[in-house]
């Protein structure tokens, strides 16, 4: 066995440990709660794909670095550059977020919708509920709870719609446009978020590419808002008015943009934290942490989940509807939650 193999094998290991049982190449930052992303401003830089980081390379072969580790160098062409600072065309260098999308024009994140932009659709402010500010942290109609999911669409996303529909009761889906490989919503997933909308759950923005909306600049942060709104204008046509930050990172600017994009921050005040629980026994923990949450306070709770892990549409979905509805208690939208009529959720685009 050659050196570099060796070393792909043992850097294959340390990510299977890092990573848990979840979806296969899934960066563990995904859903990460703000406080814990914060202990790490170079979270976005780390090499999460070790085992694609370092190309085994033939006789002469040179494979072109980039990013600010390698003197803020561009990649060529349409080529992407990896996390790890690599050039290249393969999905481990190009999907989302890790894509450093400022250095690889390739990047998923540097991808456009089709149709016509939304940048200059009239936003008038529709409901009660306020834009931008410090954002919506808990629901307020009684008898009530919301569980959202984001990072989907998945495969996993219409077994958790499902699941809901059975019981009586609505999700709301923070969608994001084009990450993890995926392929863009409005190509790849159009019929999961067309059913989303026609089925009456609620379809919000998770932004475009999964990015730190605290992190990029002012026309970046439009950027991830507006690809979003056009890719799901494409598929339901019209664009949502909620959204929910990646990361939950969103500081002043961001907070002013979404104010002057006409959308409801939203937040949450219940994580079961599944991302970090990807194992059977694991999972307790989760059901634990939501459980504990609605025997504190009832009612009016606004939950977080990931509709992208497996366990969490085959394990956790169930239980945490079955303990709402066994306490007399309601699975509803978060627009609904907040007491917000329906024709406030979306913006014809």
């Amino acid at each position: 066995m050659r050196f570099s193999h060796i070393v792909a094998a043992s850097l294959a290991g340390q990510f299977a440990a890092a990573h848990g049982t979840g979806m296969e190449g899934m960066p563990k930052t995904f859903g990460m709660p703000k406080e814990l992303r914060a202990r790490n401003p170079f979270a976005r830089l780390q090499t999460l794909y070790p085992a694609h980081s370092a190309p085994v390379l033939g006789p002469r072969q040179e494979v072109e670095r980039c990013g600010p580790a390698n003197g803020n160098q561009k990649c060529a062409g349409n080529d992407c550059c990896s996390a790890a600072g690599y050039c290249g065309t393969t999905k481990d260098h190009c999907k989302a977020p890790d894509c450093l999308f400022n250095y690889g024009p390739g990047c998923d994140a540097n991808k456009t919708p089709s149709g016509a932009s939304t940048r200059n659709v009239p936003r008038p402010k529709l409901g009660s509920v306020p834009y931008g500010g410090g954002g919506i942290y808990a629901c307020k109609n009684p008898g009530t709870v919301a569980i959202t999911y984001d990072d989907g669409p998945f495969v996993y996303t219409e077994s958790i719609m499902q699941q809901f529909e059975k019981r009586g009761g609505r999700a709301t889906f923070f969608v994001t446009g084009n990450n993890l490989g995926k392929g863009a919503i409005d190509q790849q997933w159009a019929g999961v978020v067309q059913k989303m909308y026609n089925n009456g759950h609620q379809v919000a923005s998770h932004t475009w590419s999964h990015q730190d909306l605290s992190a990029i600049s002012k026309e970046q942060v439009y950027d991830q808002m507006v690809k979003n709104e056009m890719a799901i204008r494409n598929i339901i046509g019209r664009f949502p008015t909620y959204m929910r930050p990646p990361y939950s990172s969103c500081n002043g600017q961001c907070q002013e943009i979404m104010a002057e994009l006409g959308y409801v921050i939203s937040y949450f005040d219940l994580n079961t934290d599944d991302y970090n629980n990807l194992t059977p026994e694991k999972m307790q923990t989760s059901k634990n942490n939501f459980k504990q949450g609605i025997d504190t306070r009832s009612d009016h709770r606004l939950a977080i989940a990931h509709d992208i892990h497996q366990l969490t549409a085959e394990s956790l979905t169930g239980y945490m509807l079955d303990y709402l509805y066994g306490k007399g208690l309601r699975a509803v939208t978060m627009g609904e939650c907040m007491q917000d009529p329906k024709e406030n959720w979306y913006r014809k685009g």
